[in-house]
Order: structure tokens, then C-alpha cells, then sequence
């Protein structure tokens, strides 16, 4: 989800994959499948922003070829690893196999217990937008109707991205937004994670919050 291959190392397999997914597609997913890159709708912005107020999340798709690359990605990744998690874990966040010791039982308070990446998987959003992942090694409580965030677990998560990433913005909280998906929705459910939205970010702020050269 964090890390892709070469294309080369990642070739679509076209009908049978779809036919046999590496993780089990939405209904949206099949739909964007269906498409061509030239047919896709971009997100853009205030599309974004719509979807996260309304917690219409189900509604995020990749462009077509970046769903069919992610696909194969993800099939010769289980293939290789055993599962995306695995790989992750070894190659990205570097913190040994489940269960994670963490500093605090609050998500996102200690810099140790988390890790802020690219996502080299994002959806199809407009060249404005940087999607970033951010990683958990303490638990983020979810209620067990649907798996989404609690109200104190969404409070924290909120203060987080406020301190993290609003604040390095000067304060312009309209270029920043968050959001986690349901359970249901999450192709890499063993490990902890957030999406944070940026709008304009410029390469030095990536390097700042990632620590990693862009």
C-alpha cells in the first residue's frame, strides 16, 4: 500500500485477476474496472472535502490503471511475503512482527509509536493533492457496527493532523483533511493506519513530515 515495484515487476493480469482478486473489490472497484483511464473522473478538492464530511468513503476509487497495477502488486507481494502486511512491515515500517510495544496508549502522541509515509497507492485525485498514510503502532479504537472511528478516537486523530500537519501550513486547515477507512474497506487491516489529504503540499514539506527524500 506504501510501496510499489517496477512495472515490470508488477504486470496486470488482466481477466483472470479480476476474475480471482488479491483482496476483495467494492462494487465501485468492479465499476472503475469497466473504465479507461481517459473515462475516469479525477477527485478533485471539494469532491474530496464532500466525501470526507459525509463519511461517503466507500465513494474513493483509483484510476483504472493504478487499480489493475495495484491488484498485480498485491498478488505477487501475498505471493512473495504471504501478505501486504508482511511486506510493509519489513521493508517500510521496519518494526519487527506484531505485537507492536508502543510508548503510549494514545495513538499518535509519541513520534516512536508511528510512522508518516507517501502513499504510493493513492486514489485518483487531481495533481494538487498528496495522499499520505500514516501508520500506528498503538491501537485506534473503531465501534463494532462498522469498524469506524470512535468519537475520541476521531478527537485524537484530529489534534494529531492539527499539530502535525495544519501547523506546518501556517494554520490553513482548509488545505488538510483526514479520514480512516471502515474495516471493511481496508486492504491492509493488520496494521493500523490513517489517510491524510494535503493540498498543495510542496516537496519540502513532504520531506519534513515523511523524513524521507521526495
Amino acid at each position: 500500500m506504501t510501496s510499489k515495484m517496477g512495472d515490470n515487476d508488477a504486470k496486470p493480469r488482466g481477466e483472470e485477476l479480476e476474475k480471482e482478486p488479491p483482496f476483495p473489490l467494492t462494487e465501485v472497484d468492479k465499476w472503475v474496472l469497466s473504465q479507461t483511464d481517459e473515462e475516469f473522473h479525477l477527485h478533485d478538492w471539494d469532491e474530496l472535502r464532500n466525501i470526507v464530511a459525509t463519511n461517503a468513503l466507500e465513494t474513493l476509487k483509483r484510476k483504472p490503471s493504478d487499480l489493475r497495477r495495484y491488484m498485480a502488486w498485491s498478488h505477487k507481494i501475498k505471493g512473495q511475503y504471504g501478505s501486504m502486511t508482511n511486506y510493509i512491515l519489513q521493508h517500510r515500517l521496519l518494526w519487527g512482527p506484531p505485537p507492536f510495544k508502543y510508548i503510549s496508549s494514545t495513538p499518535f502522541h509519541k513520534p516512536s509509536d508511528y510512522k508518516i509515509l507517501l502513499n504510493d497507492w493513492p486514489y485518483g485525485l487531481t495533481s494538487d493533492t498528496t495522499h499520505i498514510v500514516v501508520w500506528s503502532k498503538t491501537p485506534i479504537a473503531t465501534d463494532d457496527i462498522n469498524g469506524d472511528v470512535t468519537h475520541e478516537s476521531r478527537k485524537i486523530i484530529q489534534e494529531f493532523v492539527d499539530r502535525t500537519f495544519v501547523k506546518r501550513l501556517g494554520g490553513d486547515s482548509y488545505r488538510v483533511m483526514w479520514f480512516k477507512n471502515w474495516v471493511r474497506l481496508q486492504s491492509v487491516r493488520a496494521l493500523e493506519h490513517v489517510h491524510v489529504l494535503v493540498k498543495d503540499a510542496t516537496k519540502e514539506d513532504l520531506e519534513f513530515w515523511t523524513g524521507e527524500k521526495v
